[in-house]
């Protein structure tokens, strides 16, 4: 599991700032089944095609994943020294990020099949692409666009009103902005990437309905947005995948 810490503070900033960034809420627009197994690390859509990383020490995973049913269609297990975490593709190329193995995997984007390690020298946490750059996270304030090879092209500082806002987590790049899990919390900032500001904010508080939650259910994580534009939600150990819409 990663470090267990809550940024208290995070909930005055969202509180005193919202005259100043855009306030949403997820409407479920259609829900659907989630692996409860999947501890969600990355998910995206690719030509048509649901990917889904997943988490944990020995559980680790990369999959394609059918929508309709929540089931692995192809699924390929990291070695149980690895912490799996953020996914995307570029060119031909699928990302997938480790936690704290201080390394990264390359592999074909169609058939999943391992192409090469790479060097990786911070945390893994969140992954996805502007499809030109790669974009990650590593649970700081900080966003790093990185090259075809992880190299560091430029780090993005995120702000919230001005102050830092830490704990980034899982990625999405949709419609020009950067969506980004805030670790921890049930909210979804919504990021420029020139500035790093934190254009609206989107709580998520109640999206998984109390009677849905197990023991094993976690936090919120996991954000995917399909070519028609249709975007969806979902957390580690869900049993749902939600279709959303945001309102005001």
């Amino acid at each position: 599991m990663k470090k267990l810490f809550v940024i208290f503070s995070l909930l005055a900033v969202c509180a005193c700032s919202q005259a100043q960034v855009k306030q949403y809420r997820p409407k479920v627009v259609k829900a659907y089944p989630h692996d409860m197994m999947a501890y969600t690390q990355g998910l995206f859509f690719h030509e048509g095609v649901l990917y889904e990383t997943t988490g944990q020490y020995g559980t680790s995973s990369i999959r394609t994943v059918d929508l309709a049913s929540g089931k692995p269609i192809v699924e390929k297990k990291l070695n149980k020294k690895y912490f799996g975490e953020g996914s995307a593709i570029l060119g031909k190329d699928l990302y997938v990020l480790t936690w704290t193995n201080k390394v990264a995997f390359r592999y074909d984007a169609a058939t999943l099949t391992f192409k090469e390690t790479l060097s990786y020298p911070r945390e893994g946490w969140g992954l996805t692409t502007d499809g030109k750059r790669l974009i990650a996270s590593d649970g700081s304030a900080t966003l790093f666009f990185l090259d075809r090879n992880l190299k560091l092209e430029k780090k993005l500082p995120v702000t919230l009103n001005g102050r830092p806002l830490r704990n980034l987590n899982e990625l999405e790049y949709i419609k020009g902005k950067i969506w980004a899990n805030v670790y921890l919390t049930d909210m979804i900032a919504i990021i420029d990437p020139a500035t790093g500001k934190v254009e609206a904010t989107v709580d998520c508080t109640g999206l998984l309905p109390d009677e849905e939650y197990t023991s094993a259910t976690d936090v919120l994580n996991g954000i995917a947005v399909d070519a028609a534009g249709k975007i969806y939600l979902t957390g580690k150990n869900w049993p749902k995948m939600y279709q959303i819409e945001l309102v005001k």
